[in-house]
């Protein structure tokens, strides 16, 4: 059968339904990238935010009028938001034919079948360990390519249903992360990304507790990666403040392969949100590690997520997050206004801050984004750094891109000799507020 994913929301549902296609095409199915030519349509969900489940329920009520076109169109759901609704999908929208859960992903192959032989609609949303172990092909192959190394979340934040949609945190094994870094790298891949909801607790058996300064199984999985030979640069996503102790800062800061940017979630520079959000560190606490992280790695740069208008959240809370994020001076922020999701802890409140405020809010904190960010580059002009290059601009087919080390995307003219998954020097000859431009130097 031919099938279109659709995917929504993060990271991780990208490297899901990156996973899945592999599975289905490595069945005799074949991935398509129309709605119109496919015969089964599987919608990738996200739960997070309101706006990306409206979104997915629009679009897929939207597909009724085609699978009235084509009575024998197969249109299903998986991910975050099948976990948390199940079956009242199946009674929300009537041409919905299954409902496929974060543990059942790896069961997509079986159950498409079983579909297609007995039309009877189902949902699965049953916790599954082998979901982990059981998604590890790879559809997509370029020089880039993600690994999930976690599922799930212990870390129950108030306004978070990640824990309740996609399970406890579980862990693979070094070895069975580094067999498949190597098979990648075996076949053209020059750049790892990691993935978990908290990958920095890699090994660490669900324990919530901060580890000992000297045990990091994270720390062992990057030391274990860095010896790849092929392999050029390590990313990974997204850590929590509290499990940077001394052995995976050390890591850091030694190993070769490592990149030097951090997404380092902070969502409120006020402790009473934070302790309202259980967030589990303190202002002081996460800057105290945040200069910990430069003073052994000078050049590092740092991302982070913020929520604005969480209930509660006065003109006071509000500043000190603003103060914090000019004192860090992230290199990138996501910023998002808060929205009650039902079954988080939060949800019992009222949502207290107005629209609008929230809004205004926003609007600060990336205003202050743009003046760090146009600083920040203005600073590279004339420098030479290097990037992994990655293609040609999608703005300007006459340029290439590249990406630093930190996370800095650069565009350039190439040569002739220009591959993507290569590491080249550029140096900087023009900056704007929002790139940078610059010229083979090599």
């Amino acid at each position: 059968m031919k099938v279109y994913i659709k995917t929504y929301g993060c990271q991780m549902n990208e490297r899901d339904s990156d996973a899945m296609a592999s599975q289905l095409e490595a069945c005799g199915h074949t991935i398509v990238f129309t709605e119109e030519e496919a015969d089964v349509l599987l919608f990738n969900t996200c739960s997070v935010r309101d706006a990306a489940e409206r979104k997915a329920k629009g679009k897929i009520g939207y597909m009724k009028k085609l699978k009235a076109q084509k009575p024998g169109l197969i249109i299903g759901v998986a991910g975050c938001m099948a976990q948390r609704l199940g079956d009242q999908l199946l009674a929300e929208l009537p041409h919905l034919d299954f409902v496929l859960g974060t543990g059942q992903l790896h069961t997509l192959p079986e159950k498409l079948a079983e579909i297609a032989a007995t039309r009877a609609r189902f949902s699965a949303t049953e916790p599954s360990f082998d979901v982990l172990t059981g998604m590890g092909g790879h559809f997509s192959h370029t020089w880039h390519a993600e690994i999930a190394i976690t599922r799930g979340c212990n870390r129950f934040c108030s306004y978070c249903i990640v824990p309740y949609v996609r399970g406890r945190e579980i862990s693979r094994s070094i070895s069975d992360v580094v067999e498949e870094a190597r098979e990648l790298v075996a076949n053209g891949v020059k750049e790892i990304l990691l993935l978990g909801q908290n990958v920095a607790a890699f090994g660490l058996n669900g324990d919530t507790r901060p580890p000992a300064p000297g045990y990091s199984p994270f720390a062992d999985l990057l030391d274990e990666l860095d010896k790849i030979d092929g392999l050029l640069r390590i990313r990974y996503t997204s850590p929590y403040v509290s499990y940077f102790n001394d052995r995976l800062i050390e890591t850091l800061a030694r190993a070769k392969k490592v990149c030097h940017n951090i997404h380092l979630p902070l969502q409120s520079g006020s402790d009473r949100i934070l302790k309202e959000m259980n967030r589990q560190y303190t202002r002081d606490s996460y800057l105290a590690k945040v200069a910990e992280l430069r003073s052994a790695i000078p050049d590092i740069t740092f991302s982070t997520d913020v929520i604005v208008g969480f209930p509660g959240e006065t003109d006071a809370d509000f500043a000190l997050t603003r103060e914090v994020m000019n004192q860090v001076d992230y290199a990138q922020s996501f910023v998002f206004k808060y929205s009650p999701r039902p079954g988080a802890k939060s949800a019992e409140r009222q949502d207290s801050v107005p629209e609008e405020v929230k809004e205004e809010r926003n609007q600060i904190l990336l205003a202050d984004l743009a003046a760090r960010v146009e600083k920040r580059l203005a600073g590279m002009y004339q420098k030479t750094v290097e990037v992994l290059v990655e293609g040609v601009s999608p703005r300007n087919p006459e340029r290439w891109s590249g990406r630093t080390g930190t996370n800095i995307m650069v565009h350039f003219e190439p040569d002739d000799k220009i591959q993507a998954g290569t590491l080249r020097q550029v140096k900087i000859i023009q900056t704007n507020p929002v790139s940078l431009f610059g010229k083979l130097a090599d």
